[in-house]
Formats: structure tokens, sequence, C-alpha cells
């Protein structure tokens, strides 16, 4: 199905839709940013409390997992209450989480602080909620451009958290940084405020039905399984990198600075990606895209483990990596919008997402537990090379056309 054009908006009315998009931006900005440089804390944690990288890649393994499993039921909260409430308790909840991180003297209650909780407050900071929030709040004509420009001011905050986190563990430690980190968390929710939406402002195209009628609906969809299944290697390759990328860095050889450099310009990088394929998911076919995407990455990742490992390469190689980085999301969720509508947006999403999660968890705990059991990652490389391959193969065949559904209160024949 051929899709129209979706340009920037003009400068007339564009304003007022900048101060949402910005908010939730900032947000995301924030939470996704100390998720990406958990990495830089791996080595620091596990070396100051005596555990092991398995150790540690549980928690995280934990925390991906908890995330999908609660993103639905997050969804259903902000499509019945609105949007703005779930995200300024997604605040609190991350920034206690960070706090009992640092309190945490044993792995269990490392897994419960770092995974269940800051899992849960993922699912009311991130993707879900303030895509969902902005799904709601901008006019369809202009949602492409709106999720790649939050996406992309929620790079720029990724970017600028690698270079902040190692300053404030060089300065404070890790156990500093973290409640530093907790204390922006609290800062942050005044801007939930520009983020509430009403939650049934917009029918869409889903007419009068039920929350159990569209999930029903989207659960007897082909489409709808093959985007969730696809998802999942997103999740797989972006966690296994975030979390394991410095560390192996380190075991080859290179520095401890490259590995901080490799994520700031994956974050760089990601700032343009997130934007691009944002907009370019308003003209293009969104499925079509992420197909592509899927097999650039894995064809990425293959020269970069088969050539040999420089600092120049590894820079290409994040920098590439970088720009596919979350591109992906404001083109799942356009798609999910684009075939079912937005009135239960952040619950369908948070059923796909839960795939992408699924994906997370055994891409962060399978490399640290290959790497304890075999002394490498070159395992976990090639999984991560294959499920991309796959989940190019699942997008091909989802039919995108938008479901037709009778007008609320039409009478059948």
């Amino acid at each position: 199905m051929a899709l129209a054009f979706q340009s920037s908006p003009s400068r007339t009315g564009m304003w007022p839709l900048l101060i949402p998009i910005v908010a939730g931006g900032l947000i995301m900005g924030l939470a996704l940013g100390i998720r990406h440089v958990q990495g830089l804390f791996l080595l620091p944690v596990t070396m100051d409390r005596g555990w092991s990288r398995e150790d540690f890649a549980l928690a995280m393994a934990v925390q991906n997992l908890t995330w999908g499993l609660v993103q639905p039921f997050t969804g259903m909260l902000a499509d019945k209450f609105g949007s703005g409430k779930v995200i300024a308790t997604g605040l609190i909840a991350y920034a206690l989480g960070l706090f009992l991180m640092v309190h945490a003297t044993s792995v269990p209650a490392f897994v419960v602080s770092a995974g269940i909780l800051i899992g849960v407050a993922s699912s009311g900071t991130a993707f879900g909620a303030i895509y969902g929030a902005l799904s709601r709040i901008l006019p369809p004509d202009r949602l492409s451009w709106g999720l790649g420009l939050a996406g992309a001011v929620g790079g720029l905050g990724q970017f600028a958290m690698v270079p902040a986190a190692q300053a404030l563990i060089s300065s404070w430690q890790w156990t500093g940084a973290l409640l530093l980190l907790a204390v922006a968390m609290i800062a942050l929710l005044p801007l939930a405020v520009p983020l509430r939406d009403r939650a049934s402002a917009k029918e869409s195209n889903t007419g009068s039905g039920s929350l159990s009628a569209a999930i029903s609906e989207a659960f007897g969809h082909k489409g709808f399984w093959l985007l969730n299944f696809g998802f999942l290697a997103c999740g797989f390759q972006l966690a296994f990198i975030a979390n394991h990328l410095p560390a192996y860095l380190l075991d080859r050889g290179l520095s401890a600075s490259d590995g901080v450099a490799a994520l700031a310009i994956i974050a760089l990088s990601n700032i343009a990606g997130t934007y691009l394929l944002g907009v370019w998911g308003g003209s293009l076919r969104r499925k079509n895209m992420l197909a592509v995407l899927y097999l650039v990455r894995s064809a990425a990742m293959t020269l970069f483990v088969l050539l040999p490992l420089t600092t120049y390469g590894t820079y290409l190689f994040a920098a590439v990596m970088g720009f596919l980085w979350l591109g992906t999301v404001p083109l799942t969720n356009g798609l999910v919008s684009q075939v079912f509508g937005v009135r239960y947006i952040a619950t369908l999403f948070g059923f796909v997402f839960f795939g992408h999660q699924v994906g997370s968890f055994l891409g962060v705990w399978l490399g640290g537990y290959l790497f304890e059991e075999t002394g490498s990652y070159n395992a976990i490389w090639s999984i991560a090379i294959g499920v991309g391959v796959v989940s190019a193969l699942a997008h091909w065949p989802i039919d995108d056309r938008t479901i037709a559904r009778a007008p609320a209160g039409a009478v059948g024949t």
C-alpha cells in the first residue's frame, strides 16, 4: 500500500507541537541514556561487589524482560487514564530503582532494583509511554515527523549521557553517579505535564470498540505476530551491544576510552538516524524499511567481527549501528498505528514491544553466559547476526493495509 508523503510541518502551528515533543524526548533521553551506558557500570560494579559478569548481565536481562512483560499493562493504564500520570509515576519509580541499586549488596537485591524496579519504570518513561502519548496528541499528518523528532531529542540525551556518566563515575564512583542520576529523574517530573493526553480524545479508525476487542483483533492479525517476532531481533542486538561492547573491546586489546567513544558515536548517530527514519516512514513503506534495516545491521556486525579490530573500524561500526539504532521504534510504532489506529496504541505497541524485550533479555544474558562458558563473545555475535536476517525475512510478508471497520454506531444489514 502506497503511503502519502508526509512533510515536516510548516512553522505556523509547529511551536505548540514542539512542547510535548521536546518534553517527551528529554524524558526518553534520560531514561534510555541511563540504560545505554550500563556497559560503563559493568566493570566498576562487578569489581567492587565481587560479582561475575554473568551476575551483572542477569540483572540487566531481568530489567529488559520485566520491561517487556509490564509494558502492555502500562499501556492499558495510559490508554484508560492518560499518559501523563503513567509517565510521572515511571520517573519516580526510576529514581527509586537507581537509589536501591547503590544499596544492593547481594545479587538478588541488585536484580530486584536494577532488574525488576527499573524494568517497570522503563515501561512508563520510554518508547511505549512517550510515543503512545504523542500518537494521540499530534495530528495524523504530523505523526511521523513528531515521532522522529522526539526520538532525535531522546538520542541527543543518550549521547550526552555517555560522557556525563563517565565523568560522574570518575568523580563520584559508580555509587555517587547513580544517586545523581536518580536526582535528575526527579527533576524531570514537570515535563510529564505537557504529555497529558486524553485517552478517549481520538477514536481514529477503531470505532467504539472496547480494549478487549482491539486486543483480539490484533492477536488475530498475522502481521501483528510477524512484527512482534521481528522486533525481537532489535532488542537482542541492541541489548547485547550496549551492555557488552565496552568489555568486548577491552578483551580484544582496545582501551576503555574506545568503548566510551563507541557508545557516544552510537548515541550521536542515533540522533540523525531516528529522526530521518521516522520522517521517511511517512513516505516509504515502513515494513520494507524495517526489513532493509535489519539486513544492514547484520551485514555491519558480520564485517565488524570478521575484519581485524581497529579503533577506527570500531568507530565506523558504531556510526552505522547508531544510525540504525532506535529508528526501528518510530517505524514499528507507526506501523501499528497505521494498521490498527491510535485509540489503543499504547496497549498494542506494548504487546509488540514484549517481543523486543524478550530479545533484549536473551541478548544481554546470553552475552554474559556464553562469555563465562567459552571465554569469548564469538558465539553471541553469530547469534545476533542470524536473528537480524530472520527478522528481515519476517517483515516482508506483513500486511500493512489499514483495517477497514464500520463507523461507530453503524448498523449492519
